[in-house]
């Protein structure tokens, strides 16, 4: 199992980092939307839809962001706020039910239909992410890195309570404060070494906490709030998918990546977490 994942991993960065280096603006984003309509193929099996019909949900998915890709063209400032506030409504809206109703998801169309709320934005936020630089967007994914990887072995080392048993048993509430430590030591040591001057040192966590800190104290306190946000989100999107998982009896999303499970196995902490920091992002360059 480990050799089939380090040789899946290697053949993903054999693919990725070409693209990224030498793909334009444009062909990065239909090389991203590839592995976007994968993910919603594999969200229209779990909803249960048959084999044709989970092919025509990518390739819908495929068409969608082709004409977001299109429209940006006169109107990208509007397009992309619309993009992300849907994204950010979206899980608020399920964030909000899970609270005062307990972990629950729709079925069938409806479930389909919010597949496209979530997928697309975190397509569009990747896509405009690497438009700000490659280490913008390494860094700001490595956030959620981080804080599961802080989550793995603070729950692992400490874990007593149990986060949502009914969803995923094995995450814990230690889990959560060691992914929000992780991703706050993270974001301060990347705040303090990168810069916010629209160069190819710029990073999300220098807008953030300079924008922020201009505020003293209170400012820096608001940023780290606004890092346990996007993580608080990150945590939210595993969970829904290890709902729909669970519901449809699967262990993994599908078998696409030998070794790691489905694409939606790799990127459902991004789907949610990676709109709001690009939202949080447009604001903070804006003002």
């Amino acid at each position: 199992m480990l050799r089939t994942r380090i040789v899946t991993a290697l053949i993903l960065l054999a693919l990725v980092v070409p693209a990224l280096a030498f793909l334009p603006a444009s062909g990065w984003a239909l090389f991203v939307l590839a592995f976007v309509a994968a993910a919603a193929w594999e969200w229209a099996r779990l909803c249960g839809l048959p084999q044709a019909l989970s092919l025509g949900y990518a390739a819908l998915t495929a068409a969608a962001g082709i004409a977001v890709l299109l429209g940006v063209r006169e109107h990208e400032q509007a397009v992309t706020l619309w993009v992300y506030a849907i994204s950010v409504t979206t899980w608020g809206g399920i964030a909000g039910c899970w609270f005062f109703r307990g972990p629950a998801a729709p079925r069938g169309g409806w479930l389909a239909a919010l597949g496209w709320l979530v997928l697309i934005p975190c397509w569009w936020a990747v896509v405009q992410a690497r438009m700000a630089g490659a280490l913008f967007m390494f860094l700001l994914m490595g956030l959620i890195w981080v804080a599961d990887i802080g989550a793995y072995f603070a729950g692992r080392r400490f874990g007593r309570h149990k986060l949502a048993p009914a969803v995923s048993p094995g995450k814990t509430w230690e889990g959560v404060a060691g992914a929000m430590v992780g991703a706050g030591l993270l974001a301060l040591l990347c705040a303090v070494t990168t810069s916010a001057n629209g160069g190819p040192l710029d990073s999300w966590f220098a807008w953030i906490f300079g924008y922020a800190g201009r505020h003293g104290a209170p400012g820096v306190l608001v940023a780290l709030l606004t890092v346990c946000a996007v993580v608080g989100l990150s945590i939210l999107g595993d969970l829904f998918e290890s709902l729909l998982k669970r519901r449809a009896d699967v262990k993994d999303s599908s078998a696409l990546l030998p070794g790691h499970g489905g694409v939606l196995d790799r990127i459902d902490s991004l789907i949610p977490a990676m709109p709001l920091a690009m939202l949080i992002f447009s604001f903070v360059r804006s003002a």
